[in-house]
């Protein structure tokens, strides 16, 4: 007799995850905000490089620097949806933006700057990669703040996004800008320069090759990283955002961060501003 109910408890419990996992995908089905997408049966989500990298021969496409973060939260966002993941490389951010205002993209992962959301639209960030200086042994320099003083040479990369953050906000300290970060980092490594400004997943391993010098804890701006989406896309922005949240919230993002050793990305606070904005942490 015990049997016979434990046989049927089973079952039960059977039929019940059978029936939320069939009603879950009935309702992703029915949602009109991603109906067109469940029809197509994939969804098509647009990277830019450096963001991967393409094999030669087979044309595959896999996550490189952060887009080793940023695949699987896609790949999580088309489970949600119920189909499969399509990634579309495009060479640079403005082809990104053509796809997704030519509707052959359905989103894209692409940093939030203010004249690119003219074009299209946000969903809530989801990563966020600091801005903050790298300092030499035995450097006075403990906070952004102690940078910005007459007579400190900070080394940054030309036109870079942390670059421009810094120019809004330094009033005193001199920037001397170079083409790329091998370049910035030799300013430091040989007393030409007192900080170097970077994203902080560079510098730390830049630190790795100056014995004694420090990566700041605070940060002075951020790049802020969103799903970008065609504008005119109010309801599928708040579908992504509302998935963005829950993302956050199991520990989605977080797990991906850490699965590709992104040291120094983070995920992005709820409550923070998009671009490049000072805070700490």
């Amino acid at each position: 007799m015990t049997m016979n109910k434990s046989r049927r408890a089973l079952l039960m419990a059977a039929f019940v995850l059978v029936a939320a996992s069939t009603t879950s995908a009935a309702q992703q089905a029915s949602d009109p905000r991603v109906a067109d997408i469940v029809r197509a049966g994939k969804l098509r989500v647009g990277l830019h490089l450096p963001q991967f990298v393409q094999d030669p021969k087979t044309g595959e496409i896999r996550g490189h620097g952060t887009g080793t973060v940023i695949v699987p939260i896609a790949q999580a966002l088309a489970d949600r949806v119920g189909v499969k993941l399509e990634l579309v490389g495009h060479q640079a951010p403005p082809a990104l933006i053509k796809c997704l205002q030519a509707g052959e993209c359905d989103v894209g992962f692409l940093g939030y700057r203010p004249a690119r959301a003219k074009s299209v639209d946000y969903a809530t960030p989801h990563i966020m990669v600091p801005f903050t200086y790298l300092v030499p042994p035995k450097s006075s320099i403990r906070v952004p703040a102690d940078a910005d003083k007459p007579g400190i040479r900070i080394a940054v990369v030309r036109n870079h996004a942390s670059t421009h953050a810094l120019e809004h906000i330094l009033k005193h300290a001199t920037m001397v800008d170079v083409a790329i970060p091998d370049e910035a980092f030799e300013l430091l490594r040989s007393g030409k320069a007192d900080a170097y400004a970077s994203p902080r997943p560079p510098i730390l391993e830049y630190a790795k090759q100056l014995p004694g010098s420090r990566v700041l804890d605070d940060r002075y701006g951020a790049n802020i990283q969103g799903i970008a989406l065609k504008k005119g896309q109010a309801e599928r922005r708040a579908y992504v955002s509302a998935f963005v949240e829950w993302a956050k919230s199991s520990g989605v993002i977080q797990k991906s961060i850490d699965a590709a050793g992104g040291r120094g990305i983070v995920v992005a606070p709820s409550d923070i501003l998009t671009g490049s904005v000072p805070g700490r942490h």
